[in-house]
C-alpha cells in the first residue's frame, strides 16, 4: 500500500472510532454514508479512502464491521505497542494521564516527567513520575518513541529539544505556542485555548455553516 497522506490517516482513525461504537452495539455492517457523517466527507470520500483495504461494501449490506476495523489496523498500528513520554505533570497533565489510562492497548504512556522534584518518584494514573534530568535515559531504555508536551508556553521549546535530544520521533504539544523543530519530527499541536476562541466566535454567528471550520 502506498504512503497514505496526514489528513486521510486523520479520517482513517475517525472511522476507527466509529467503527469500535458499532462493534459495542453490537452493529455487524456499517454504511458509507455512516462513515461520510461521521468524519463530515462525501460518502465517495469514504469508498476513495477505503478502496486499498480490498473490502468490498454495497449499498444493500453496507461494510463489515469487524473486518474493517481490523484491516485499518492492521495499517495503522502494528502489534508492539507505541510507548510514549509526557512532559508537564500539571493540571492538564495529570487529566490526560487519567483520561489515557488503559483506553486503547496499543498506546501507552509509560513515563511522565516534570521539573519539580516533589513529584518524582510518585506514580499517577499508572504513570510514574520521573525529574526532567531522567528523560532521555529512560526513553532509551523504555523505547519511547512519542512525546507529549502539556508544560506552560515559556517552557514548551526547551521540553521539545529534550525530546528530539531523547530520540523522541513524534510530538503532540498542548502549549499554546510554535516549536522550532527538525523536519523529520512530526509534529502536532493541539491549542485547546485557539479552538475554544474559534468556537465561542462561530456561536455568535448566525446562518453559517459551522462545522469543522468550514
Amino acid at each position: 500500500m502506498k504512503p497514505i497522506p496526514t489528513r486521510t490517516v486523520e479520517r482513517l482513525f475517525r472511522y476507527g472510532q466509529l467503527l469500535h461504537a458499532k462493534k459495542e452495539a453490537g452493529a455487524e455492517a456499517v454504511f458509507s454514508r455512516e462513515l461520510a457523517q461521521a468524519v463530515d466527507v462525501s460518502p465517495e470520500q469514504v469508498r476513495r479512502d477505503l478502496m486499498n483495504f480490498h473490502l468490498k461494501g454495497t449499498p444493500q449490506q453496507g461494510y463489515p464491521v469487524e473486518q474493517l476495523l481490523r484491516k485499518l489496523y492492521e495499517h495503522l498500528e502494528t502489534q508492539a505497542a507505541t510507548k510514549i513520554a509526557l512532559l508537564g505533570v500539571g493540571n492538564l497533565g495529570k487529566a490526560i494521564l487519567s483520561y489515557f489510562l488503559r483506553r486503547r492497548p496499543n498506546l501507552s504512556i509509560v513515563a511522565a516527567f516534570d521539573t519539580d522534584p516533589e513529584k518524582a518518584g510518585r506514580v499517577y494514573a499508572g504513570s510514574q513520575v520521573y525529574h526532567i534530568s531522567q528523560l532521555e535515559k529512560i526513553a532509551a531504555r523504555e523505547n519511547i518513541t512519542v512525546g507529549v508536551i502539556t508544560v506552560p508556553a515559556a517552557s514548551a521549546q526547551q521540553s521539545a529539544d529534550l525530546l528530539v535530544k531523547a530520540g523522541i520521533r513524534a510530538i503532540l504539544n498542548f502549549a499554546p505556542t510554535q516549536l522550532q523543530l527538525p523536519r523529520e519530527i512530526y509534529l502536532e499541536n493541539i491549542d485547546i485555548t485557539l479552538s475554544i476562541e474559534k468556537a465561542a466566535y462561530f456561536s455568535r454567528k448566525s446562518g453559517t455553516d459551522r462545522r469543522h471550520g468550514k
